[in-house]
């Protein structure tokens, strides 16, 4: 399993329009190869957003930053300082913390 935290700012987009946007694009990323689960975070106040997503491998997020989807994440003009940050498992402690089976 590996962990990616994307966080961006909004330019010129609400959080209401911003939200709208997610729930309509939700099932593009349910449909990426190998991703587990995608958390999507808001911090309205702080007008910081992003996601944290839980992958099978390495792998499938090196195919998903290479991927169309990610482009338009990486490239859209309603986002600024987008940052892309991911860690590997540690799987001992993880599992007896019920993160994985």
């Amino acid at each position: 399993m590996h962990i990616q935290i994307v966080n961006f700012n909004l330019n010129d987009l609400s959080h209401e329009d911003y939200e709208k946007a997610c729930n309509e694009i939700a099932q593009t990323f349910a449909d990426l190869p190998g991703l587990i689960s995608k958390h999507w975070l808001s911090d309205k106040n702080n007008n910081t957003y992003g996601g944290v997503y839980f992958w099978e491998s390495h792998e499938a997020m090196q195919n998903y930053l290479e991927s169309e989807v990610f482009s338009h994440v990486a490239n859209n003009p309603s986002f600024s300082n987008a940052t892309s940050k991911d860690f590997a498992i540690l799987e001992g402690p993880t599992k007896t913390t019920r993160g994985i089976d």
